[in-house]
């Protein structure tokens, strides 16, 4: 019975009815993309199909160095935003000082003793941007925002923070399958690491170029399901046909090997995960923002549920 219910459209649905405040972002982008969609109403890329090709993002890797991130970087970071299009990443490094992952830290910790944040789905604190200045300060850094309004080909909106003490160890994935948008690509992520982090604390690793492959759906691999219930494969199976893919198409992996205060942007397509976190004496002190496009309607691809905004 729990697992019908959890599958069940209607029940997501109904939760969604009482949440309007949280979904009022999607209710203008449905009229202007023509989506004849109830704000709580099940959306996923079927909703879409056959207008894909009339909005495509743009890349415009010339107005990179146009930024004031841009013009404030080392030849080192200005090299690496100038592949971003290319890699699907790019690697800034002391994008903040220790002395700000200190006391981004600090701040965490206080905040987990006085029970003001928690864990969630395993080890994630997740929106500690309502609780910190300090971090909320740091994801609406203006000129990041502008340098990402440049990667997104979009307006940038600050949708999510997330931190972590030890690593996520998620397998391969792209955030598109979790956050997904329409257009597609109107999402972008922002790692940035809280203290030196190695491969056997969990480290990052990443596949370069995979942000140019197929944005993989439901349909991709038969996790539709049909008018009242979601697909059976669930994430499981997602997690089955992207291991597949990469070795199939010999994708070559790369782990993010990092100092304290360096940063990783990346593409909304590009594959990556955690590594195992083997070194059990060590943390992984990490923290991770994300940003939509304002102009993108935002959901959940698996399990079929526009994007609730925390306030």
């Amino acid at each position: 019975m729990i697992s019908l219910i959890k599958n069940s459209k209607l029940s997501y649905a109904f939760f969604n009815v009482f949440n309007k405040k949280k979904l009022e972002h999607n209710i203008p982008l449905y009229k202007k993309y023509k989506i004849n969609k109830a704000y709580f109403a099940p959306i996923s890329s079927k909703d879409f199909k056959g207008i894909e090709d009339q909005f495509i993002r743009k890349e415009n890797p010339q107005a990179i160095p146009e930024t004031t991130f841009y013009k404030n970087q080392t030849p080192e970071n200005q090299q690496s935003l100038i592949h971003f299009f290319d890699k699907g990443y790019s690697v800034i490094r002391n994008f903040i000082t220790e002395e700000q992952a200190d006391q981004i830290n600090a701040e965490i910790q206080s905040l987990l003793d006085n029970k003001q944040i928690e864990f969630k789905y395993g080890n994630k604190l997740m929106f500690a941007l309502h609780k910190s200045k300090i971090i909320k300060d740091i994801g609406l850094e203006k000129s990041l925002l502008e340098l990402l309004d440049v990667l997104l080909d979009g307006k940038t909106k600050l949708f999510q923070s997330i931190n972590f003490i030890n690593g996520s160890q998620q397998k391969t994935h792209s955030d598109s399958i979790h956050m997904t948008t329409f257009p597609l690509g109107g999402l972008i992520g922002v790692w940035v690491a809280l203290e030196d982090v190695s491969a056997d604390q969990g480290a990052l690793h990443y596949y370069p170029g995979s942000h140019k492959l197929p944005y993989y759906m439901n349909s991709d691999y038969d996790n539709e399901g049909n008018f009242f219930m979601l697909g059976k494969k669930g994430y499981k199976g997602y997690e089955v046909m992207l291991e597949e893919k990469v070795k199939e198409l010999n994708l070559q992996k790369e782990i993010f090997d990092c100092k304290k205060g360096d940063m990783l942007i990346w593409h909304a397509n590009i594959l990556h995960g955690g590594e195992p976190h083997t070194n059990k004496d060590k943390t992984r002190k990490s923290m991770v923002f994300h940003f939509f496009d304002e102009n993108s309607v935002c959901y959940h691809e698996i399990t079929q549920r526009p994007a609730l905004f925390e306030n």
